[in-house]
């Protein structure tokens, strides 16, 4: 069960043109959107991770407009655990469950995740945040990342399991944002 006080939010490589090839691309940027707000509300730490943004370029203004008040990492591996910087941030945050979202599933996602569930975090996919080109290969990152101990869950399920309770102004606002 995630908690508060124990989780953090993974955004990976949801940048430029690339982004905009991924499969049901509008429900990703509405549910990355929904996923960054809730992370914010709920006090969440976000790690934000960019894939080689001289040639990818940066991450979409969907998103990046919610994160103004911190910088990407960029990275040239897959995985971010291929990255120092990463690394560090999760050490210094001190959380040990990780929602994860971004693209693509099946590439740095996946990779990422994999790393991850190998450094002993707990990790929880947002399955209806994460994308790829295609569905097939979507369905492959999921089907990976399960089967290494990944939790699959969706931005509702995650954002209802940290409130626990409704009353509360986070319920209020985050139920506005799921409408």
């Amino acid at each position: 069960m995630l908690r508060t006080d124990e989780t953090a939010l993974v955004i990976i490589d949801v940048q430029g043109k690339l982004a905009t090839l991924m499969h049901e691309r509008e429900e990703l940027y509405r549910n990355l959107q929904i996923l960054v707000r809730g992370a914010r509300i709920l006090a969440l730490p976000v790690l934000w991770l960019e894939q080689y943004p001289e040639g990818l370029g940066p991450t979409i203004p969907e998103v990046a407009e919610l994160l103004t008040d911190q910088e990407p990492m960029a990275k040239l591996s897959f995985s971010g655990c291929g990255l120092e910087d990463f690394r560090q941030q999760l050490e210094q945050i001190g959380r040990r469950k990780l929602l994860v979202a971004g693209i693509e599933a099946h590439i740095c996602v996946n990779q990422t995740v994999c790393d991850l569930i190998g450094a002993g975090y707990s990790v929880e996919v947002v399955a209806d945040a994460i994308s790829s080109r295609t569905a097939a290969n979507r369905q492959v990152g999921l089907d990976k990342m399960s089967r290494a101990g990944a939790d699959i869950t969706s931005v509702e399920t995650a954002m209802f399991e940290l409130l626990r309770e409704a009353g509360t102004p986070e319920f209020k606002e985050i139920a506005r944002l799921v409408r």
